[in-house]
């Protein structure tokens, strides 16, 4: 709210002579005197000194020192009542390191009543001997309420009050039973911990329900011939796939395998384990980076327009950023901008024998891909194989002197291929080719298409372990489709087994181009990783993913903090205590978390360093307690503390700006759920790398983030997740995928 001020061409204020501000009982001015100056050393500071009740002496020693608000811009703010009495100042600079004489300014007193300079607006001018140094000067003053005051003053106070917590180490461990958690007590929890369970959200992290290739892409042909009285229906064109196909429909171009194929660019690298490539210069390309909704943008410089917000780039440079922040936008834009222009799309091709964890490490990676922010998309073979020649193929289809077998695999691989391709030029950043790719003669194929259009990297999974071996067998005769309509479970094992015999007489090591190779790695004890010509930002994120992951059994429990006092009065951000109900919140999951893990040894908890995480973590007995920074509630910035009613009212912009856009909107000072993923991505590794279970307590925006990770949720979706609280939610990692469980302990 303004006083009605006006501003004369120097800058400075006065009030309009013929308007009276009336008088509000009650009412506050908040009141804000600036004074600039673009030569101003910073040996002279400006100070105010006047009378009661403004600064009470006009004693030069005691003036209040303005503080600086810009290199050439000086404030001093201050509340006084809206109809309070004139108040007499003047302006004077005080030396910084000297005891040299102050500089009064020129002129007479300044008169301010009601929020408004009285008389002429002028310059503040002051004259040090031959020298004269002039000063704009600025007034405001917004009429503000006794409860906003109080209010402010509140979140002013309780931000000043030391931490309950500070004396608690980063790392530690209670080994002091609870008390209060009798039954009949409000901590109390039932014996059987299914009697809290409720009901998981549609769109829920389950998808150790669904056969992994079943959620892969859709292939592109609208049409085909599908065997038997299957039916099968694309969500990409909505048309159903029983209906008979012409000859030119499903005709398919396949390169000639038998010649090797020589990638452009590429170094020879023969020694494992090296990173070594010869990067095309494609033109140094200027980019606009997206810095957040709401948030300062790049100004355009009168000397280069290469960071310009009207730039215009080439459809294909804008469809191959990521949707991300930080580290991810940073890796993106070098790439973008040194890279040869193939390296813009990354496909990974898987290789391995069956049974391996190809499908399941290509579902794990294309999550954690799409939740960094790059637009990834999983293309399984086995899927297009089954919907254009049935998925009733014996053994024998699958041999390599069975030329009809080898076409149609081969056609098939053309045509996932051609998708994946056509979707990167489309737009498409990432894909993920999943197959066994098991002969050097179907990978030069797979080159030659990509030859100029992407660039390949193998990513090879090898296991010696029988163990395991033997049990994915038996999780793909029970899941895949298949063996969906083989009554007899014996029957189709000795199938499979026949089947994975006829891939093992024809298998080739990949020794050529670049690639990965997972050696027995999927238990998560040992195993090594090679890496071969692999270079750039994301493949290296993706090598250290691979590194971290693997297939041991664990939950992992989600939950936020009990409760908070900023919770009842609906204010954001904060470090309050518990409330009454958040208290026995932390009672109740410390009971949980006791039935729940008894077992569990090797436990560990997780909080944030705010200290309502970590008091609701303090019941907990026998697991180690490590706070995280990276796991603190979203930095609302300037808006800390407040209302979001508050901040509708006082900053109208910045709500509109957050409504639109929640994902990339960027909190004044603060930051956007963009820039929390990139904090949480050391979270997601570690907790990908842990074979224990882990109880993670922390708060809204950081759940939403983390459990979108396990659910596979599109970004777009994750600031209206819903994390109630007082719940927790299960995540169970396993070598069959996620499942989700979620417990309600209280309303």
């Amino acid at each position: 709210m303004g006083t009605g001020l006006s501003k004369d061409a120097d800058g400075s204020s006065h009030g309009n002579e013929g308007e009276e501000n009336p008088d509000h009982a009650g009412g506050q001015l908040y009141v804000s005197l600036k004074m600039e100056n673009y030569r101003l050393k910073a040996e002279l500071i400006p100070h105010v000194y006047g009378s009661v009740p403004l600064v009470g002496s006009w004693d030069s020693s005691k003036a209040l020192s303005m503080e600086p608000e810009s290199a050439s811009m000086w404030e001093l703010s201050f509340v006084v009542p809206s109809n309070h009495e004139t108040l007499d100042f003047k302006f004077l600079l005080k030396p910084k390191y000297s005891n040299s004489p102050c500089v009064v300014e020129e002129g007479p007193n300044r008169l301010l009543t009601r929020g408004t300079l009285q008389g002429e607006s002028r310059l503040a001018v002051f004259k040090n001997g031959d020298v004269t140094v002039e000063f704009r000067v600025f007034i405001k003053a917004d009429r503000v309420s006794p409860f906003d005051l109080a209010a402010s003053w509140r979140v002013y106070q309780e931000n000043l009050q030391p931490s309950t917590v500070r004396g608690i180490p980063d790392v530690s461990i209670n080994s002091v039973p609870m008390a209060g958690i009798e039954n009949g007590s409000p901590a109390s929890l039932e014996l059987d911990l299914e009697h809290y369970v409720v009901p998981a959200p549609s769109t829920s992290a389950n998808s150790a329900f669904v056969y992994a290739a079943n959620n892969t892409e859709n292939p592109r042909f609208s049409n085909v011939d599908c065997p038997g009285n299957a039916s099968y229906s694309f969500k990409d064109s909505g048309v159903s796939a029983d209906q008979p196909t012409t000859i030119k429909e499903m005709e398919v171009v396949i390169p000639d395998p038998s010649k090797v194929y020589s990638g452009s660019g590429m170094v020879e690298s023969k020694s494992v384990g090296t990173f070594s490539s010869l990067q095309k210069q494609d033109g140094h390309r200027g980019l606009f980076v997206d810095r957040g909704v709401g948030s300062p943008r790049v100004v355009k410089s009168s000397s280069s327009s290469a960071f310009s917000c009207d730039l215009k780039l080439d459809t294909e440079t804008k469809n191959s950023m990521p949707a991300a922040a930080g580290a991810v936008a940073a890796g993106a834009v070098a790439d973008q901008m040194l890279g040869p222009k193939e390296d813009r799309h990354l496909a990974i091709v898987l290789v391995g024998l069956p049974a391996r964890g190809k499908t399941f490490t290509a579902a794990k990676l294309t999550r954690y891909l799409r939740w960094l922010g790059h637009d990834t998309k999983h293309f399984n073979v086995g899927k297009y194989r089954r919907l254009k020649h049935g998925a009733n193929q014996s053994a024998d289809f699958f041999r390599a002197d069975n030329p009809e077998g080898m076409e149609a695999r081969n056609e098939v691989a053309a045509l996932a291929m051609d998708d994946m391709i056509a979707w990167m030029q489309e737009g498409g950043q990432v894909g993920i080719f999943d197959a066994t790719n098991s002969t050097r003669k179907r990978r030069n194929m797979l080159m030659k298409m990509a030859e100029g259009k992407c660039k390949i990297i193998f990513l090879e999974t090898l296991c010696n372990d029988e163990h395991i071996i033997e049990r994915n067998i038996r999780l793909k005769i029970q899941q895949s489709p298949d063996y969906a309509e083989q009554p007899d479970f014996e029957a189709g094992l000795q199938d499979f087994k026949s089947r994975l015999s006829n891939y093992e007489k024809v298998y080739e090591p990949v020794e050529e181009g670049s690639y990965i190779k997972m050696i027995d790695m999927v238990s998560g004890h040992g195993g090594q990783i090679q890496v071969n010509n692999i270079s750039g930002y994301l493949p290296g994120r993706i090598v250290f993913f691979l590194v971290n992951t693997h297939l041991t059994p664990r939950p992992i429990l989600l939950t936020r903090h009990g409760e908070s006092r900023d919770n009842v009065r609906g204010r954001i951000g904060g470090d309050t205590v518990l409330s009454d109900a958040g208290e026995i919140y932390a009672k109740k999951l410390a009971n949980f978390v006791e039935k729940r893990l008894k077992s569990e040894k090797a436990a560990s908890i997780w909080t944030s360093t705010l200290q309502r995480t970590i008091i609701t973590a303090s019941p907990i007995i026998g697991f180690p307690k490590i706070q995280w920074r990276a796991l603190d509630e979203i930095n609302a910035g300037v808006c800390d503390g407040m209302t979001y009613e508050e901040i509708k009212k006082n900053m109208p912009e910045e709500y509109e700006a957050r409504r639109k856009d929640k994902l990339r909107y960027r909190y004044p000072r603060g930051e956007s759920y963009l820039d929390v993923i990139q904090r949480l991505e050391p979270v997601i590794i570690e907790l990908e790398r842990q074979r224990a279970p882990v109880v993670v307590i922390s708060h809204q925006a950081v759940l939403r983030a983390l459990y979108a990770y396990f659910a596979d949720r599109p970004l777009k979706e994750i600031p209206h997740i819903e994390v109630p609280l007082h719940t927790i939610i299960e995540i169970q990692m396993g070598v069959t995928g996620v499942q989700e469980k979620r417990y309600k302990l209280m309303d």
